[in-house]
């Protein structure tokens, strides 16, 4: 599938480029896709949250009052969960709540929300480009030579740039990822995606195997 390159002026260039059938243009596999994300998404949790249980908590060391002739359950502590700062039951302990996924199946996912985005047209290769010192300024320019400045955008480079991340980082809408360093839920948390031409060479070759 052959598309246009763009330049950063929003107009389109005489040169065309490849996308890769076997990236590009699959049979895009949802259940592979809600894995992938369910993956992504359990990995940024921090699983810091943490409660005392009974034999942490401090007090206790006798019986609140003896076992019979007041009226009253027998008690044996008063760290026992039923009590105000007792220990609580079944709370939760600080865990890893990553999840183990194939590269194979990673590797499809991807696939899947980039045929998605080429099948609404909502991908647009351009040219490679880049700042020689920070300028938001520039970086709103580009959005609004495509109409974008309103959407969520993603920019794959053809390599790591200092320059370009720093000129999106006061826009909420716009994330820089370098060549392939996108996820599965980069690509469809975004409206549209720039991929610059050296960026796509890199996917079509990383992806397609």
């Amino acid at each position: 599938m052959k598309v246009n390159v763009y330049g950063i002026d929003g107009k389109k260039t005489n040169t065309e480029v490849e996308l890769d059938d076997k990236v590009f243009g699959i049979v895009p596999n949802d259940h592979v896709l809600w894995l992938d994300v369910k993956a992504i998404m359990a990995k940024r949790r921090q699983g810091t949250h943490a409660t005392k249980s009974r034999s942490e908590v401090s007090g206790g060391g006798r019986k609140p009052f003896r076992q019979k002739g007041t009226g009253r359950a027998r008690q044996g502590t008063i760290r026992a969960p039923q009590y105000v700062g007792g220990g609580r039951v079944f709370g939760p302990k600080p865990r890893d709540y990553s999840l183990k996924i194939n590269k194979k199946v990673r590797k499809l996912a991807r696939r899947s929300a980039l045929s998605y985005k080429v099948k609404e047209n909502k991908l647009i290769v351009i040219q490679d480009f880049n700042y020689e010192k920070p300028s938001t300024k520039n970086m709103i320019n580009l959005l609004k030579n495509f109409n974008l400045d309103d959407k969520k955008v993603l920019l794959c480079t053809a390599e790591n740039s200092p320059m370009l991340v720093k000129s999106a980082s006061n826009l909420y809408n716009v994330e820089i990822r370098e060549s392939i360093a996108f996820s599965t839920y980069d690509v469809l948390k975004a409206d549209t995606i720039l991929l610059q031409e050296s960026a796509l060479k890199k996917v079509n070759e990383v992806l397609s195997k």
